[in-house]
């Protein structure tokens, strides 16, 4: 198939629709209007099989994990999601696969009111590229820069479920019944925090989302923020599909460094946490105080029943080349 026919069978209608594209799919560029008074966040994330995801996952997932993820880094900077371009290699064209591919690509943008405005299409190792743009209100963004000695560290949702639904499609975990559904489901669609980022900024002083493990993810924001941090992991979020699935010590393992959760990790001012906690009683994400900021710049230090705790893996996800 041409690449031209491509694009137009697959990729040229469908999905959201947006006013603010003035020209999409089918010219040189794409021409957007930015609203007054925004800023644009961009970001790029570029997925590959058998490094990102695995070369036998479901068409729909891997779309939808390209997306979740480049919607993820918008969520961490406070950004409303807009716009994406895809940049797509295949080896060659399958057109079930294709076409379950568009179909988990566009149920995202759909829910998230977001259009595909344009990109590339070659032939070559399976990856794809997205780049993802959004609004943010001037001078209301979130950064891993800005955070303070004794804030409060929260994350959002559950952690470690994807790194342990990883190792069940991989044979290194063997779990039976609805806690493998749960798990697996959670490693091929991975929820974007976008409502909670847009709702943190203002209040949060850093945020960053977990794609690499806790360990690494928190890292970066200690080292921005030129902060150390007191961590309990007896107070991590943990599923009951991966306490059903694992013993404690292992849950606690996946929570730390086995990533792709995409949760957000952000914190609190001492003067702002009272009325965050007040107005995230009502929301359907939870939040949890997972530990404090200190003084010790770059220092991490886990703490279990209030004792040092030394995980197995004590740096998380790392990309190598």
């Amino acid at each position: 198939m041409k690449e031209f026919d491509l694009i137009g069978r697959y990729f040229s209608d469908g999905g959201h629709t947006r006013k603010d594209v003035v020209i999409g799919i089918g010219d040189d560029c794409a021409v957007t209007n930015v609203p007054s008074n925004q800023q644009l966040a961009v970001t790029t994330d570029t997925l590959v099989a058998g490094v990102h995801f695995l070369e036998d996952a479901p068409a729909k997932s891997v779309a939808y994990k390209t997306v979740a993820v480049n919607l993820s880094d918008l969520a961490a900077m406070g950004a409303e999601p807009a716009w994406i371009s895809l940049s797509l290699s295949l080896p060659t064209v399958n057109d079930e696969w294709l076409s379950e591919f568009v179909d988990g690509l566009y149920e995202l943008t759909q829910y998230y009111s977001v259009q595909l405005i344009g990109g590339d299409t070659v032939k070559g190792p399976m990856a794809m590229t997205i780049t993802a743009q959004g609004f943010i209100p001037p001078g209301s963004e979130l950064t891993r820069s800005n955070a303070k000695p004794g804030d409060w560290v929260y994350v959002t949702g559950t952690l470690g479920d994807a790194g342990a639904g990883l190792d069940i499609l991989q044979n290194k975990l063997n779990v039976a019944g609805e806690a493998r559904d749960v798990l697996i489901n959670r490693h091929y669609y991975p929820t974007p925090r976008v409502a909670m980022g847009t709702a943190l900024r203002r209040i949060a002083s850093s945020c960053i989302d977990v794609s690499d493990g806790l360990i690494s993810d928190l890292g970066h924001i200690l080292k921005a923020s030129g902060c150390g941090a007191n961590v309990h992991v007896d107070k991590l979020p943990l599923s009951r599909a991966l306490t059903s699935a694992v013993d404690n010590a292992q849950a606690i393992e996946y929570a730390l460094s086995a990533g792709d959760d995409y949760e957000l990790i952000f914190t609190v001012g001492e003067e702002q946490r009272g009325n965050f906690e007040t107005s995230m009683g009502g929301s359907s994400v939870k939040a949890t105080c997972i530990g404090q900021l200190t003084g010790q710049a770059g220092q991490l230090s886990l703490l279990k029943d209030n004792q040092p705790f030394t995980p197995t893996n004590e740096n998380g996800y790392e990309h190598t080349f």
